[in-house]
């Protein structure tokens, strides 16, 4: 799960994701969200992990504390160029160290 202030801007990034996904043939579902669905996202579809926007990292500590998933902010520069892949790879290297 991805998610930001309202989940406009990380809706074209998880778009990007799951097509990078998709090409790599993982069985993987990305979306994206306001950061206010985080609880109700959680409990319906079971996130692996869950990327912040740079713009609201400050709810990342919290998150931390009341998830249990890997929550991380995602890089500001892969978040500016939209880059599907990198974000990708640093999802899955969050799932596999959180195993």
């Amino acid at each position: 799960m991805l998610a930001c202030g309202n989940g406009m801007s990380t809706s074209l990034l998880a778009k990007r994701m799951q097509d990078a996904a998709d090409k790599q043939g993982l069985d993987a579902v990305v979306f994206a969200g306001a950061v206010k669905t985080i609880p109700s996202e959680m409990d319906k579809k079971h996130p692996d992990v869950v990327l912040i926007g740079p713009q609201v990292r400050y709810v990342v500590p919290e998150l931390k504390e009341k998830l249990d998933v890997p929550v991380e902010m995602i890089n500001t520069m892969d978040y500016g160029m939209m880059n599907g892949e990198n974000v990708l790879e640093t999802a899955k290297k969050l799932v596999a160290a959180s195993k």
